[in-house]
């Protein structure tokens, strides 16, 4: 019992560096296609998507299978929860540390400033070729100006409550992806926990 609960954990951290790899990985290419073609609003938009939304779950969903694979094809939810939880938690610890710490700060220190500034010109395009008004093209890039002040305004105990806010809804994601890939042993006897 304590032997798969471990092979559980280890598969999970194991797993979970590769996701945040791969996480990080996607969200550095994705900032500098966005920052670097700021004409296409669809590329702006579609991107961050793309790569950050639909080509990580594909690979959650690999891992999930891979994990269940490697300990005999059945697990119960409880399992699934602590393998897929433990991927997911790892998978965060290492895309914050390598993209929003080391990245951020020491790679691309202005990287935010950037963002909000291809994200200013993919609006105002935008709203140039709704033909908008010069004033309504102000008002609505003053808008997103005073957002990106607040978002950057964050203390320490936001940054903390973001945190934790993220583990929560990470556990909730672990329940939810559980509850798709348990699978029982035949005959409905679950494995021992």
């Amino acid at each position: 019992m304590e032997d798969l609960q471990q092979r559980l954990k280890i598969n999970g951290v194991k797993s979970g560096a590769m996701l945040g790899l791969i996480i990080t990985a996607l969200g550095i290419f994705s900032y500098y296609l966005i920052t670097s073609i700021t004409t296409s609003t669809i590329i702006f938009v579609g991107a961050p998507i793309f790569l950050g939304v639909f080509i990580p779950i594909f690979c959650v969903v690999m891992f999930c299978f891979n994990a269940r694979k490697k300990i005999g094809g059945y697990w119960t939810f409880r399992q699934a929860v602590t393998g897929i939880f433990t991927m997911f938690i790892v998978a965060y610890l290492v895309q914050f540390i390598a993209k929003d710490i080391v990245f951020n700060r020491f790679i691309e220190p202005n990287s935010i400033q950037k963002t909000q500034t291809a994200a200013i010109n993919a609006k105002t395009l935008l709203m140039q070729q709704r033909h908008a008004s010069p004033k309504d093209i102000t008002k609505d890039i003053d808008d997103m100006k005073k957002e990106f002040v607040q978002q950057q305004a964050l203390s320490i105990g936001g940054i903390l409550q973001s945190m934790v806010f993220s583990v929560l809804f990470i556990f909730l994601f672990s329940l939810i992806f559980a509850s798709l890939f348990k699978k029982d042993s035949p005959g409905g006897l679950p494995r021992p926990e």
